[in-house]
């Protein structure tokens, strides 16, 4: 079995080699005229000193309780900027006690009770892909310890009904296994967030995922059937059904509860058949208000791409899909039932209206969409968390930020953010920052702007840095009109100037108050969302 970092992104045999970290350096060094640059090297286990457990695992329980090291570095932290930079620094002062891998649900119950009995805080684990604080243990000492619940091992497709399209699968299954499967039925959910390779179907559920598709399929809530959810208090699963009117959903209170009410074991999710017709290639665009006009007109016109992406000219040069003098607007359609040819055909029509230039699609090409601008950016896409974490090795800060608006204040909101943050970094780090942008969703109404910058730091900076940072993207975007993030969740990184600000109070009164209700003594992933009662929480960045 291969083993996952437990410092950064991926496999721990995925590195990269001797010269691509030389062009990472030669990169870097002329990007903010240094002449040497210091890097951390890649930690070992045997070189991290971890506080002893607080906790032993009752004896009921020790089969599946562990507190083996490694184990409980993996479970420290997600994959933030943070997280790999703490991780780098061998920052691991407040590690889980100890970690759980239940293989049934009764296991999963009896691990939790035991935590409720205790005031252990509880912390629930799917493929530890979190990128906004979700998994972090550090949460305060109002607790007697800390474990991390992993469902690694509630990872089996229950059941497939074909005839309706979906299927009742347990929450621990990673992205790459539910496909694999459903693919023998030819069947797919095509649910694509980035982290999908080392992220699972309740760690989707419980953070409001967004895929790859950029329009309608594109929320894991719309993929959702039911839910089942072990809380504190009991179980809370709501009816298989295609809708409903019957009140208040209790799927819309399980999804994007992000652990702080309980633990998804299993959901009944949506299915489509596997598409067999496509239609892609890219347009060119001078002018941006043009190529957000033609974006637009393309997402009221009921055409549906599944990929409708647009980066502006320095998100293009820099992921290799442009030469930095145009806007990129990225167009595929797919379809298990027809031929895409003509769908493909008028959202040109609507680019060519707005300007836009483009090159005759080859229907022949079946795989149009991993070649050109759109196959250069699909690479350069994947690799991206690796470059990262080579960057944090430096020193040097590469992160994201994403947020919604409606599309009347597109153009400006994305220029004046752009500015804003460009200007606050160089202000923070003391060196110019590129602030660059593209599209990934986008709706009848609004669209996903998702920002990408780089700022100057030193190891021994980095962290502090980034938190001066992402407390201004948290601001600005509020301060804007926008939500502090349209597809990552909130976790703990996105509360302060952000969610805490963004939430209404009422909301966080009906939240606090459902929360004491299923999880009267706040073990459930404390600092989330919302703080629980009576309890003194930690939050690094406040």
């Amino acid at each position: 079995m291969r083993k996952r970092k437990f410092w950064g992104w991926g496999y721990a045999d995925e590195l990269f080699s001797t010269e691509e970290e030389k062009n990472i350096d030669s990169r870097i060094a002329k990007t903010f005229q240094l002449d040497d640059i210091e890097t951390l090297p890649i930690p070992k286990v045997e070189d991290i000193d971890l506080p002893k457990p607080r906790l032993g695992a009752p004896s009921a329980l020790s089969k599946f309780l562990s507190d083996d090291k490694e184990e409980r570095l993996n479970h420290t932290y997600g994959k933030s900027f943070p997280d790999t930079a703490r991780s780098l620094l061998k920052d691991f002062s407040s590690p889980p006690d100890l970690v759980a891998f239940p293989n049934t649900e009764d296991e999963l119950i009896n691990v939790m009770d035991w935590c409720d009995e205790s005031n252990i805080a509880v912390i629930p684990y799917g493929g530890g892909s979190s990128v906004c604080g979700g998994v972090e243990t550090q949460v305060g000492d109002s607790y007697s310890g800390v474990v991390s619940l992993d469902l690694r091992n509630l990872n089996k497709i229950i059941e497939i009904d074909k005839e309706s399209r979906s299927a009742r699968i347990q929450a621990g299954i990673l992205g790459p296994d539910l496909e694999s499967n459903l693919k023998k039925e030819n069947l797919t959910m095509r649910h694509y967030p980035q982290s999908f390779e080392f992220s699972t179907l309740g760690g989707w559920i419980a953070t409001r995922s967004g895929g790859h598709y950029a329009t309608l399929y594109t929320h894991i809530d719309d993929f959702v059937e039911s839910t089942r959810m072990v809380t504190p208090s009991g179980v809370l699963e709501s009816r298989r059904l295609p809708g409903s009117g019957a009140g208040p959903s209790p799927d819309r209170l399980t999804i994007g509860s992000e652990g702080i009410l309980g633990v998804i074991t299993e959901a009944s999710m949506r299915l489509q058949d596997r598409p067999t017709f496509r239609a892609s290639t890219s347009v060119e665009f001078t002018d941006y208000k043009d190529a957000l006009n033609a974006l637009r007109q393309i997402s009221q016109s009921g055409l549906f791409p599944a990929n409708c992406r647009l980066l502006d000219s320095s998100e293009a040069v820099m992921n290799g899909a442009g030469d930095g003098s145009k806007h990129i607007l990225i167009l595929a359609f797919e379809s298990a039932d027809h031929d895409k040819t003509a769908s493909l055909s008028r959202a040109l029509e609507i680019c060519s209206d707005n300007n836009g230039l483009y090159e005759e699609p080859d229907s022949n090409k079946k795989d149009a969409h991993r070649t050109g601008s759109s196959g250069n950016w699909r690479s350069s896409f994947i690799k991206a968390p690796y470059f990262r974490e080579s960057f944090t090795r430096r020193g040097i800060i590469q992160d994201t930020f994403e947020t919604s608006i409606t599309w009347e204040r597109a153009h400006s909101f994305i220029t004046e953010i752009k500015s804003d943050i460009s200007k606050t970094i160089e202000k923070i780090s003391g060196k110019p920052s590129l602030v660059t942008c593209r599209i990934t969703h986008s709706y009848p109404d609004g669209l996903a702007p998702y920002f990408t910058f780089g700022a100057f730091a030193k190891p021994a900076t980095m962290i502090d840095i980034w938190r001066e940072i992402k407390l201004a993207t948290n601001e600005i975007c509020i301060s804007k009109g926008g939500t502090v993030t349209h597809h990552h969740a909130v976790g703990r990184d996105h509360r302060p100037n952000g969610y805490d600000n963004q939430r209404p109070d009422l909301f966080k009164d009906i939240l606090t108050s459902a929360k004491f209700k299923v999880d009267p003594n706040g073990i459930m992933n404390p600092g989330v969302l919302i703080d629980p009662k009576n309890k003194n929480i930690y939050n690094w960045l406040k």
